[in-house]
């Protein structure tokens, strides 16, 4: 099979209450089953999520996220399985840290630089995502004017922060927020989609998309979270040929496929 340079992130939600999967994998068995299908079926790095960012899920405590991460790590770590922890809370990430997983994934784009040092110390990659709550759960309309604009003096600030502060720039990841994360308007999400290149070019750092049953492509397509899996796959290629270089997805073994045909297309035209 043709490899494609995209590397596919699998999701699990180790939560009761996330939009797509909700409970699903709370139990740290039914978690740990599914991480390692997903590795399986392609995925080359794991990306646990210990609490929902649904804005209307109940929240969660650090010390709840940690009890839920816990078993879950002691197992995927023993089979040296590439980790991401997602979690905005400070405590959780620290202690992610300590476990020695591979990768922290913000929500929140790391904001908090009482964590900084310790951020400058790891060797862990570091996903730096946009999203217009910035503190403000309950935003639902993105603010006025280019929204790719808006993405890149943030992704500005905080990059100039952690810099500033010890952080490799090697290690960052750029995450610019999908679905939600840029609003109630489907077509905000479609416009930052269709516009890849240019935040890429902007930065000339790696870029993860996650539009994995995103509410975008549930509001074009009137489908729900279990019935978007046909407009995922197209989005996702999408992202894949506007120069996204992580994907991140609930289902790992079509989007390898579809990753290998794209690769191989690629190479047949290269060589013809």
């Amino acid at each position: 099979m043709q490899k494609s340079p995209v590397r596919i992130v699998g999701i699990v939600n180790i939560t009761s209450d996330s939009f797509s999967d909700g409970g699903k994998y709370l139990a740290p068995e039914a978690a740990i089953a599914q991480a390692r299908r997903l590795v399986e079926e392609g995925a080359e790095i794991v990306d646990l999520g210990p609490a929902s960012s649904n804005p209307d899920a109940t929240p969660v405590s650090a010390e709840e996220e940690i009890r839920r991460l816990a078993p879950v790590l002691d197992a995927l770590l023993a089979d040296e399985i590439e980790i991401s922890v997602d979690s905005y809370l400070p405590q959780t990430q620290a202690y992610a840290l300590s476990r020695g997983i591979h990768w922290l994934n913000d929500i929140k784009g790391f904001p908090d630089p009482s964590l900084y040092p310790t951020l400058a110390e790891s060797d862990a990659k570091l996903i730096v995502m946009y999203s217009i709550q910035q503190g403000q759960a309950d935003r639902r309309e993105a603010p006025e004017g280019d929204i790719v604009g808006h993405i890149c003096r943030f992704f500005d600030e905080r990059l100039s922060a952690l810099e500033a502060a010890g952080v490799n720039r090697a290690r960052i990841v750029l995450d610019p927020g999908m679905g939600f994360f840029l609003g109630s308007s489907p077509q905000t999400s479609f416009d930052v989609l269709a516009r890849l290149g240019e935040i890429k070019g902007r930065f000339g750092l790696p870029l993860l998309v996650g539009v994995s049953r995103k509410s975008f492509l549930r509001a074009v397509t009137g489908r729900a979270p279990d019935e978007v899996g046909a407009a995922t796959l197209a989005a996702e290629l999408v992202a894949a040929m506007k120069g996204a270089d992580f994907i991140r997805t609930h289902e790992a073994a079509p989007l390898k496929d579809a990753l290998a045909v794209a690769a191989a297309l690629k190479d047949f035209a290269r060589n013809r």
